[in-house]
């Protein structure tokens, strides 16, 4: 059966290859121009990760006009509207990323104030407000997880108000996403395992929104099979670069995948979670993940047993119930073998959630938009249950 109506739009071209960072100049070469402006983090600059993609580019005979290096974990409008000031009055044509999320979205933020000025949340906040494109955009993530290389969506914490806004539009869309396992390599493996289950989260919930098409589960299964095959060996072996290029991979097929479907209550908890205690998004993600699958059990376990070979699970003659717990189990079973490597909480305790905040975070998760692409209704009285469940 088909959804009544869907769209599929995938602009950005994506290029994988080991070392391919160092060298990429022939994909510059499309988007005609010679001067860019970098945006990055402290840590990714130690770690000579900035260096390795300046130094190619400038043996290529590009330019660059500046660095940004002062983006911090959770990306603020400060930093976005520093990040833009700097980039304009340096001349560039277009901007780089080197880094996670929160460097990518800072990116795509930055853009629209280059581009169209005004207030970030005054002006821009909200879906689909942009008229036209804006300069090109080359994104090289240092993380697999977020996918933003390849989303509409940038997401930004407002510190004032301690909530994150989201802003969504086809042209923040990314020209070009730079894949280079080797630029994941120096991970930690707490990291590692939380971005991984950032991109899991963000596949699973793609496959069961309501706004799914055919195009968006297979990106979704895809995804969701090769992190299974994947993140514990990416978070026991750094160096495992194949298992560090599948990471990669699933990451930006899981972002494919929910940049078209969206996401649901385990990122409208995570969002209210990250606003309020500041717990790392992947982190929550992985937490909340099978807290939110139990929220929509009702309305998706049907759909669930579609996920049985990508997870690893043998569902011959179970019923539809039994089918979806089995899927459920076996995101439990991973991340509690992430939780014995050290790498990763499984409860909102451990990230530092205090008990009395759960009622303020399930509010906060009915008001954030994630939740209007929901299976199911998002009510505070009974998210709060599950809230209270992943404590």
């Amino acid at each position: 059966m088909l959804p009544e109506f869907f769209e599929f739009y995938n602009p950005t071209k994506v290029v994988y290859g080991i070392g391919i960072a160092r060298d990429f100049r022939a994909e510059l070469d499309v988007l005609g121009i010679e001067k860019y402006f970098i945006i990055s983090d402290q840590v990714i600059n130690d770690l000579g990760l900035v260096e390795k993609v300046k130094k190619g580019l400038i043996d290529a005979g590009i330019r660059i006009t500046g660095i940004f290096l002062d983006v911090p974990p959770n990306s603020e409008i400060k930093t976005v509207s520093s990040c833009a000031e700097q980039a304009k009055a340096s001349g560039a044509e277009g901007l780089i990323a080197i880094g996670g999320g929160s460097v990518i979205d800072t990116a795509k933020a930055t853009n629209i104030l280059i581009c169209k000025g005004g207030d970030l949340i005054e002006d821009h906040s909200g879906v689909h407000l942009l008229t036209e494109p804006l300069m090109p955009l080359v994104v090289i993530p240092t993380t697999a997880g977020t996918g933003s290389e390849v989303t509409t969506v940038s997401v930004i914490y407002d510190e004032e108000n301690k909530v994150k806004i989201p802003f969504t539009d086809k042209f923040l869309l990314p020209d070009i996403a730079v894949l280079d396992p080797e630029m994941t390599s120096s991970m930690p493996p707490k990291i590692t395992a939380s971005t991984g289950m950032d991109a899991l989260t963000h596949a699973i919930e793609a496959f069961v929104g309501v706004q799914w098409s055919p195009f968006s589960d297979i990106f979704a299964i895809g995804a969701t099979e090769l992190i299974f095959k994947n993140i514990i060996k990416a978070t026991e072996n750094g160096d495992d670069l194949e298992a560090r290029g599948a990471m990669l991979v699933a990451s930006n097929m899981a972002g494919t995948a929910f940049s078209h479907s969206m996401v649901g209550c385990v990122h409208a908890m995570a969002h209210a979670v990250g606003g309020l205690y500041h717990v790392p998004h992947g982190v929550a993600n992985a937490i909340l993940l099978p807290h939110g699958m139990e929220y929509n059990f009702e309305e998706i376990k049907e759909k669930l047993m579609r996920l049985a070979p990508a997870v690893n699970e043998d569902i011959s003659g179970c019923s539809a119930d039994d089918a979806a717990r089995k899927i459920i189990a076996a995101i439990r079973k991973l991340t509690g073998r992430l939780n014995e490597m050290g790498a990763l909480s499984l409860r909102l305790r451990d990230a530092g959630v205090p008990e009395d905040g759960l009622p303020e975070a399930a509010d906060a998760a009915v008001a954030d938009g994630s939740s209007w692409f929901n299976p199911r209704e998002v009510v505070a009285e009974e998210i709060l249950t599950h809230m209270k469940n992943a404590y």
